[in-house]
């Protein structure tokens, strides 16, 4: 039985471990600058995000999301945005990842948010079809454009 609860200060080397099994899988690894010491602070001090654990009573932590809070102008409404979903490779199949969607969707509902929202990398198929499955839908229009290390500080300074 799937059991999801909110990640405490010291579930911080289970997220880290998960957020680099994350990049792995996304052929990301290289980019993965997170310390335990940068995810207690963002995490549990400054509250930048929240981050929920799947567990099994046999086999411990299986999978882990990590959210935050965005903002609807059209809605006037804040929405829940699922920036990371992962389930352990060999856990995968079991419908732990359909559990934790859920479990965020209705986090979402409970608070009144106009919308629950995540991308996804165009070659990871399962998801994609997991997603069209529970009623999502692609955002075609939209392409995601992203500023961060020299590019954002050759920005800042031009």
């Amino acid at each position: 039985m799937l059991k999801i609860r909110t990640a405490v200060s010291e579930d911080t080397p289970v997220i880290l471990r998960f957020i680099k099994k994350l990049a792995e899988f996304e052929k990301l690894s290289h980019e993965v600058a997170a310390t335990e010491e940068s995810l207690k602070q963002t995490i549990f001090e400054q509250s930048k995000a929240e981050v929920y654990i799947a567990e099994t009573g046999k086999d411990g932590a299986v999978g882990f999301a990590l959210c935050f809070e965005t903002y609807s102008t059209f809605l006037a409404k804040p929405g829940l945005y699922l920036e990371d979903l992962f389930v352990l490779p060999e856990q995968r199949g079991n419908g732990y990842g359909t559990e934790i969607l859920k479990f965020l969707a209705n986090t979402a509902q409970i608070r009144n948010f106009g919308r629950f929202e995540w991308s996804v990398l165009d070659w990871n198929q399962k998801a994609i079809d997991l997603y069209e499955k529970i009623g999502a839908k692609p955002q075609k229009e939209w392409t995601v454009y992203r500023l961060s290390g020299d590019p954002l500080k050759s920005f800042v300074n031009s």
